[in-house]
């Protein structure tokens, strides 16, 4: 067993360190040696990744694998035909092949005798964009990772186009802009044409902080990472390619748990029967346009967060409002966007409640992750949300003044003003909204 003390120093020997362990007792309630437990409740700096093995038959191991006290790291179940401390033993587990594989890789790397194709490209550093679109990618292959059957071959045809046409459009942007193209971009890159043509995968996306992850992560995982073909995944398996991506970012298998868990909870939030529908950008649909339009493209230009920068216009402009780019984009500033112009856009008659329903829910699930994952709230939700009821109460009063009360417009308001209210509602119930600060008492003067 690796103690506490080395782990936290591997940087001081070894760049970047895989771990494998065996039997591991972490998960049995009398073991914690030197706090161990506690002090793993992040991954270590360089640790780059970590799988346990474990045997049901094993009792030192508690039956059951690292993970149930450590979730960033990745449990391996294997079987033996020993059972009790024989099945314990070192020569039971080190003779099976997953465990040598395992070590073998951490020691000498890929096994694959393939052709390495050199990476074209050069190395400097990503644009939010670029960075922005890789994650989107990454998460697409852990998807594909988890399919099984026609689902998964339909996948990966989708998956193949909509690759093709990232990193095209990528390519064309940077050519008009004079910048050369990332080489972990440029890798990705391959021949359409050819149906033989293998689809690169992206490398795992490098560290991101916590608190940038947060709107980054929540929007990501509503997202339709084939646009615009559309396929109806589980949100088990997306949670489960979630959780794959946080570890390898370094945040841990919890926090991509916990994005899944804060969107299941946004949406409860919002429901009126109970109902859970999870959240998908690529049903905004014209209510998105309908937002642009009513602020003039305002509502997309100051768009502060996203990929730890501001989205601009021209990056829209760039890459359209369709397809995989253009749609995390779209959802990611329309979720971002504070202010009076997307205030205007998303409380007026022209834009849907469904559109509204969307953004309201990715901001409330965002700032539910900020809570589970204990990072500081953003008091500008709670402000966007009360100054778009403020808009919204306003448009339904000027509306109701002539218009009878069966009208659609009207209904869509009443509908935005629920939806409104009951995000406001959460908030305040759950201790997300800004506290209220009393005045101190007036002193009084005698005389």
């Amino acid at each position: 067993m690796i103690g506490a003390d080395l782990l936290r120093h591997l940087p001081a020997w070894l760049d970047v360190a895989g771990m494998v362990t065996i039997g591991s007792p972490l998960a049995h309630g009398t073991f914690d040696v030197d706090r161990l437990r506690e002090s793993l409740t992040e991954p270590p700096t360089n640790l780059a990744w970590w799988v346990n093995f474990w045997n049901p038959q094993d009792p030192v191991a508690a039956r059951r694998g690292v993970s149930s006290v450590i979730p960033w790291m990745t449990d391996f179940r294997i079987s033996t035909k020993k059972v009790l401390i024989a099945a314990h033993a070192a020569t039971e587990y080190l003779s099976n092949e997953s465990v040598a594989t395992a070590v073998g890789f951490a020691l000498f790397g890929s096994r694959s005798k393939e052709i390495a194709v050199l990476d074209r490209g050069v190395d400097i550093p990503l644009e939010d964009t670029e960075h922005w679109a890789l994650m989107a990618l990454r998460y697409a292959h852990l998807v594909m990772a988890e399919l099984t059957g026609d689902q998964r071959d339909r996948f990966a045809g989708a998956l193949r186009q909509a690759q093709a046409e990232t990193i095209e459009k990528i390519k064309t942007r940077n050519a008009s802009e004079h910048r050369p193209m990332p080489s972990p971009v440029a890798r990705l890159a391959f021949d359409l044409s050819d149906p033989q043509a293998t689809v690169p995968v992206p490398l795992p996306v490098s560290h991101i902080a916590k608190d940038d992850a947060a709107l980054l992560l929540t929007v990501l995982a509503a997202a339709n990472v084939v646009q615009p073909y559309e396929l109806s995944i589980s949100p088990a398996i997306r949670q489960q390619a979630m959780e794959h991506l946080t570890a390898e970012m370094g945040l841990g298998h919890q926090y991509g748990t916990d994005v899944f868990t804060a969107a299941k909870r946004a949406r409860e939030a919002l429901s009126s029967n109970g109902g859970v529908n999870w959240i998908k950008w690529g049903a905004l649909g014209v209510g998105a346009f309908a937002i642009v339009a009513a602020t003039g493209g305002l509502a997309l230009a100051a768009a502060p967060g996203v990929a730890g920068g501001a989205v601009i216009t021209s990056a829209l402009a760039s890459f359209g409002p369709g397809g995989m780019i253009g749609g995390l984009l779209t959802a990611g500033t329309l979720v971002t966007a504070g202010g009076s112009g997307i205030t205007y856009g998303l409380a007026s008659s022209g834009t849907t409640a469904q559109a509204l329903e969307e953004v309201v829910v990715g901001r409330l699930a965002a700032a539910i992750l900020r809570q589970l994952q204990h990072l500081e709230p953003d008091p500008s939700v709670y402000s966007a949300l009360i100054e778009l009821e403020i808009e919204v109460r306003r448009n339904h009063q000027r509306l109701s003044a002539f218009s009878d009360e069966s009208a659609p417009a009207l209904g869509e308001l009443q509908r935005k003003i629920r939806t409104v209210e009951r995000a406001l509602k959460y908030l305040t119930d759950n201790d997300l909204a800004p506290a209220v600060r009393s005045e101190p008492p007036a002193q009084q003067v005698l005389v």
